[in-house]
């Protein structure tokens, strides 16, 4: 198991990104390719001690800024360190691949150099959410911020069966993001993705609200990119405003330091609950390979926490599993159509 790691991605990169392949590589026994400045990075790397074997770096002459325009950076820069880490993983040198850097980029060269999943036209970023009774799986938070019903049917076929392999739900069930649960509410285009996704055959429950990702009325939500990253963006503001407002409010006196004391191990797993950087990295899904996108921001721990699930999803081997499924879907559909067509047809004739 090889996970290839952007340690020029992110704002703390190389530094933060090398430490936590360190620990990562170490503390999972996962071998890790670094790719990027070589120099920059053996310099990290040195004080660490001794991983083992189980890191190696790749020397990569170029890194994508996150100011640089994606698709111009991408293609000029054919020996940066996120695209190199896409080849790796096409070559087979690595099964996944991880990256802190320009969001649009990491996709970018991911479609480019990994190409879809047959039956797939656009890849969507898988994001989970805390509800009362385990996670809701939202996709896409931020891969495609214009998209058609048709790719949001992908996306909640990617999403059924990622809730199916993930968190063991035998039939997810399924909800479109809008305004209102009547089918009436909402924009053109979610009206009309309703309308398809009824003729899917998946367990869709109709439109959902916002209230609906974190109180477990349904397993999987589907929208465009530019409203789930809203989504996305949003729970983590408020998960950082409600820890911060805990904290002040619990200082106030003897008595609420007292019971914050008390209450420090419901507090921490909360905190674990709703930290990025717990689960480091989001994965995108519909790609012929691994490939998790970490926050801008992330830390030594988030990238430790990275590798672990990149690891667990390439192990899993998701995205083998999630091409067989769509492809199944597909041929089911085909035949459904050509029932229809040869029964109508033969209506025709009588």
């Amino acid at each position: 198991m090889n996970i290839a790691v952007d340690a020029m991605g992110g704002d703390y990169a190389p530094r933060e990104v090398v430490i936590g392949a360190f620990h990562g590589a170490v503390e999972h026994d996962i071998s890790v390719l670094l790719v990027g400045d070589r120099p920059r990075i053996e310099r990290e790397l040195a004080p660490l001690g001794d991983h083992g074997g189980r890191i190696e770096v790749v020397h990569a002459e170029e890194s994508v800024g996150m100011e640089e325009t994606p698709t111009v950076a991408v293609r000029r820069k054919k020996r940066s360190s996120v695209r190199i880490c896409a080849e790796l993983v096409r070559e087979g040198r690595a099964q996944a691949l991880i990256s802190a850097g320009n969001t649009g980029a990491v996709m970018i060269a991911a479609k480019m150099v990994l190409g879809t999943i047959p039956g797939i036209d656009r890849p969507a970023l898988v994001a989970e959410f805390p509800n009362p009774r385990g996670r809701t799986v939202v996709l896409d938070v931020g891969a495609n911020v214009d998209s058609r019903s048709a790719h949001l049917r992908q996306f909640a076929v990617m999403g059924h069966f990622y809730a199916q392999e993930i968190h063991g739900k035998a039939s997810p069930r399924i909800g479109v993001m809008s305004i209102g649960e009547e089918d009436t509410k909402g924009t053109d285009m979610t009206r009309e993705v309703v309308r398809v996704l009824k003729g899917t055959g998946l367990h869709f429950v109709g439109n959902v609200e916002g209230r609906d990702v974190f109180n477990g009325a349904v397993d999987v939500i589907v929208c465009d990119g530019f409203v789930g990253n809203v989504i996305l963006k949003s729970a983590e503001s408020m998960a950082e405003l409600v820890k911060a407002m805990l904290r002040r409010e619990l200082r106030q006196s003897f008595a609420t330091r007292i019971g914050g004391w008390l209450a420090r191990p419901a507090l921490q797993s909360f905190s674990r609950l709703t930290d990025y950087r717990e689960y480091g990295s989001v994965p995108l899904l519909g790609l012929n390979g691994g490939c998790f996108i970490a926050h801008g921001r992330s830390n030594s721990r988030a990238i430790r926490n990275s590798i672990r699930r990149a690891a667990e999803f390439a192990e899993a081997k998701m995205h083998e599993k999630i091409g067989e499924k769509v492809a199944q879907l597909h041929s089911q559909e085909e035949r459904w159509l050509g029932l229809t067509g040869a029964a109508s047809n033969r209506d025709g004739d009588d």
